[in-house]
């Protein structure tokens, strides 16, 4: 039986539990890339203490002295339970996983069985952006279909991509976020379906970055791509990282549609090697264990969503944001402001708050920036209050 999210847990809200003081003493990239007068409201780490099953899997680890190479299938079986508990999936077959590093270095891993040197990668704006970075790393070209207005994928320019980079034969893959970040929109059964059809008849191949599938609030159904009429050919990457804050204890899983498992297989060993035996503990003790903490922190990010909405209202209404069903980010449209194609710049110079600016989302993202709601409702007051006070002064500057 699937699980609501929003389910009592009897956990107390993470993103209560710690001070400033206690987080600037975190020697992470959120916390150590700006100076201390900075509110660091950017990176994908949140501002929480871990939960108890992870703390208690990686502590027992290091009094065994348990810090060698990962083996097993423990951390494909906990997600395989966590699927079909929380998204009514039981599709997720454990044969067809392997463990790699993290999320993007699986994404490389899974176009390369798919796709040949210089071959097209499909992407939809704003995304993102190592979507672009890492693409052309693994010498692919990204070729943007971008979202439509109202921040979804859009169908008919998906159509038209996927026939223009197949022309004359050509293999292509799509990569598609999902949970799309930075907007938090939620792709839909028939949107999906749709995305695999047309997959199909263009011969292109779907690789689904799924790493904030468990972020997803309110009444919203997160589906997985692989379970769609369709998605068969389909390969997913899945990493309890983003849900359960673990980006430092590297792991993530390659999960292969039916259709896909021959793909899967052809991956060579040593690309998994990258991957951290804690990690793996981490990451499997999460999705067997944490699922209260998780269920606390969604509700968490469900207030603060609200929060920051009212904050903006009141604070700087030409800001237009449109809550997203799914992860702790916000995208916000400040091109009313009159600060140019990159409002972070602004907000960090006059206001000392540190966002993303939407320039390397691609398309689409000139003019915004994207927030992390990851934070304690009193550090999200003082940042809008901080942007406000940035927006005068940059005004003011201009006069």
């Amino acid at each position: 039986m699937t699980t609501t999210p929003h389910e009592k847990s009897g956990e107390p809200n993470p993103l209560h539990a710690l001070t400033l003081d206690r987080l600037r003493r975190r020697t992470s990239m959120k916390w150590r890339t700006y100076p201390e007068d900075v509110l660091p409201l950017w990176v994908a780490e949140m501002d929480v203490p871990l939960a108890e099953p992870v703390v208690r899997a990686v502590t027992e680890a290091m009094e065994l002295g348990d810090t060698g190479y990962p083996v097993g299938s423990a951390y494909a079986e906990a997600l395989a339970v966590f699927a079909g508990r929380r998204w009514g999936w039981d599709g997720l077959a454990v044969e067809r996983t392997a463990i790699v590093p993290d999320v993007m270095l699986g994404v490389v891993e899974m176009l390369k069985l798919v796709t040949g040197h210089g071959e097209a990668v499909v992407v939809s704006p704003p995304v993102y952006p190592p979507f672009h970075d890492f693409v052309r790393h693994a010498d692919r070209e990204p070729v943007e279909a971008p979202l439509g207005a109202d921040a979804r994928i859009d169908l008919d320019v998906l159509r038209k991509t996927f026939r223009r980079v197949t022309t004359g034969g050509r293999r292509a893959a799509y990569l598609l976020c999902s949970p799309h970040n930075p907007t938090g929109t939620v792709h839909t059964a028939d949107e999906l379906t749709a995305v695999a059809a047309l997959a199909e008849r263009y011969g292109v191949r779907v690789v689904a970055d799924e790493i904030h599938a468990p972020l997803v609030v309110g009444d919203t159904r997160f589906v997985p791509y692989l379970s769609v009429p369709g998605g068969e050919r389909g390969l997913s990457l899945m990493s309890a990282s983003k849900a359960w804050n673990l980006p430092g204890l590297k792991a993530a899983l390659a999960v292969a549609g039916a259709g896909a498992a021959d793909d899967l297989a052809r991956m060579p060993e040593e690309a998994g090697h990258g991957a951290s035996h804690v990690g793996v503990l981490a990451h499997t003790a999460a999705l067997r264990d944490g699922t209260p903490w998780l269920d606390a922190l969604l509700a968490g990010l469900d207030t603060n969503r609200r929060l920051l909405a009212g904050l903006l209202a009141e604070h700087l209404p030409a800001v237009r944001y449109r809550p997203g069903d799914a992860t702790y980010l916000a995208w916000l449209d400040c091109r009313a402001l009159g600060l140019g194609d990159d409002p972070a710049e602004v907000f960090l110079r006059h206001g000392r708050v540190a966002l993303n600016s939407g320039l390397p989302f691609g398309t689409g993202g000139a003019g915004h920036a994207r927030l992390n709601l990851a934070a304690s409702p009193e550090v999200i007051a003082e940042a809008v209050r901080r942007m406000a006070a940035a927006v005068d002064r940059a005004d003011a500057t201009r006069g």
